[in-house]
């Protein structure tokens, strides 16, 4: 693995992170079977954009946004803020007020090298500077749950069928302070 970068985003990175957003998620829901789905593919392209339009315009604090480049190419991304409607409403409101940590997204081309993980430690580091406690997470994605599930252990909420038969969503909250924080080097 190349020299790893990760640092926030700039107004002029926005091209290259909308093709990394349309590129990542395009081949995500074509390795999910459901790379027919043409309208979810880019509305969920065109929420990351917002997210990331929410980040540059309110500068790190309305969304916060950190973008992980190698030899000057964007590698992976992850944000923070708030949680979704979706994990507001399947949990009960139980989740409303705590951080959603999202858009961890690593080009197919590096999957398995350890920028998913630089990328969570970084933003788990980021958290605690900012003296945030809890955060949450959510999943429609096969193979993104199970990396979820082998980093954080078992879902908290599991929406049975919620995106078809046997396509269930499911949604974790965690203590910051209870994940382990690792770099690879």
């Amino acid at each position: 693995m190349g020299k790893l970068e990760i640092r926030r985003p700039k107004a002029a990175d926005v091209e290259a992170i909308h093709t990394f957003f349309s590129l990542v998620i395009t081949d995500t829901f074509e390795k999910e079977g459901i790379a027919d789905l043409h309208d979810d593919i880019e509305h969920e392209i065109a929420s990351k954009q917002d997210y990331l339009r929410q980040d540059l315009e309110s500068q790190g604090r309305q969304r916060y946004f950190l973008i992980a480049w190698m030899e000057g190419k964007i590698a992976g991304t992850i944000e923070y803020g708030p949680s979704s409607s979706l994990i507001d409403e399947s949990t009960g409101h139980a989740l409303r007020d705590v951080i959603e940590v999202g858009t961890v997204l690593v080009h197919p081309e590096l999957h398995g090298q350890g920028i998913g993980s630089t990328l969570w430690s970084t933003i788990l580091l980021t958290l605690q500077a900012r003296g945030i406690s809890q955060f949450c997470l959510d999943s429609g994605y096969r193979d993104a749950q199970r990396i979820w599930t082998r980093k954080f252990g078992e879902a908290d909420y599991v929406l049975n069928n919620h995106w078809g038969e046997g396509q269930h969503h499911m949604i974790w909250s965690r203590k910051v302070e209870d994940v382990s924080i690792s770099f690879k080097i």
